[in-house]
């Protein structure tokens, strides 16, 4: 059974933080060197109070307003974010509510960052193909500057916040694209390399203000160590898009665009040459957008839709990976024709 992808569209919030504005608070930093590495200069960040959540929510109602879809036919939403408002309850179930969704939807979020688009594409088929659902609106919304000391070059040069909206349907009326076979990875090995240590079950803040011994200030913030984060892109992105290339019968030439996750400028060339994927296959989309951790694929794709890049019949591979370590690739064709035998 085939699945489909009826319409997308994003939300970036109003306010920017600029590599000068990082500069001023940051003497030794310089601006053009901050562009040169990372190929952003300014990032959208959310107004303090502002959530993922919140992003989310402005974005599905767009969605519904330039498509007339009627809610009450979702029958599943997932929200895919690590910037949840509570630990409990989830985000999605309060989504549910704000949207005005029926009370016979399911609500869940999947925690996963820079994968979980594709993490939740698959999931979202899972439900579709399996019977369990028709429309199911994938969601996918990161504040991760919130996370980001503000001196730490490593961090508050990249991450930036923002949300997609993404419906899917068993019907291909109306669709804009055939979703395929998803493949996915894991190497737990490497969740010590990109993490927020502090407010979990395992170092609670408020055990920690209580208790004789304090974690250290950083650790409320995000850490990433990048060297490791470089070098799991390089050994475990490739061989993923390798094996749907497999499962889906194509050689690297005949796909017409290789779709990223949106790191940062100098990674994703990196990985463009060890993949030797032509630079015209290869959009980066980062200068005003910066890394929106699991929304950054979805907006990436709006985009492109919105620069007339695709075509009837184009292949598309779209590639999330990040924290966990964790990665999910997946197949995309262009225009409405049968789904790729699984």
């Amino acid at each position: 059974m085939s699945f489909y992808l009826r319409a997308i569209d994003y939300i970036l919030p109003p306010d920017r933080l600029t590599n000068d504005d990082l500069v001023k608070m940051n003497p030794s930093w310089n601006a053009a060197s901050i562009f040169a590495k990372t190929g952003i200069r300014s990032r959208p960040v959310t107004a303090p109070g502002e959530t993922a959540a919140d992003l989310g929510c402005q974005a599905v109602e767009k969605l519904f307003q330039q498509t007339g879809f009627d809610r009450s036919k979702i029958d599943a939403i997932l929200f895919c974010t690590q910037s949840a408002d509570y630990y409990l309850p989830t985000s999605a179930c309060l989504m549910q509510s704000r949207l005005k969704l029926s009370t016979s939807c399911a609500a869940f979020d999947v925690n996963l960052g820079c994968s979980g688009f594709t993490y939740s594409l698959w999931i979202a088929g899972a439900l579709i193909e399996s019977g369990s659902a028709s429309n199911v609106l994938v969601i996918a919304g990161d504040t991760f500057a919130k996370y980001c000391n503000p001196h730490d070059i490593v961090t508050a040069t990249i991450f930036a916040d923002g949300a997609a909206a993404v419906l899917l349907t068993r019907d291909s009326k109306d669709a804009m694209a055939t979703i395929g076979p998803t493949v996915l990875g894991t190497d737990g090995r490497g969740g010590e390399y990109l993490i927020v240590r502090d407010g979990g079950a395992r170092r609670r803040q408020c055990d920690n203000m209580h208790s004789a011994q304090h974690s250290r200030p950083e650790d409320a913030y995000l850490f990433m160590n990048g060297p490791e984060v470089f070098s799991f892109t390089l050994n475990c992105v490739p061989g993923g898009i390798q094996r749907l290339l497999e499962r889906v019968n194509l050689l690297p030439a005949e796909v017409d665009h290789y779709l990223f996750h949106q790191a940062n400028c100098f990674m994703l060339n990196q990985l463009r040459m060890k993949v030797a994927i032509p630079p015209e296959k290869f959009p980066i989309d980062l200068e005003d957008i910066g890394n929106t951790a699991g929304a950054s694929l979805p907006i990436l794709i709006k985009r492109c839709i919105d620069k007339n890049l695709f075509k009837a019949g184009e292949k598309c591979i779209l590639v999330g990976f990040g924290v966990g370590f964790s990665w999910a690739v997946t197949y995309m064709e262009w225009g409405v024709r049968p789904a790729v035998a699984k």
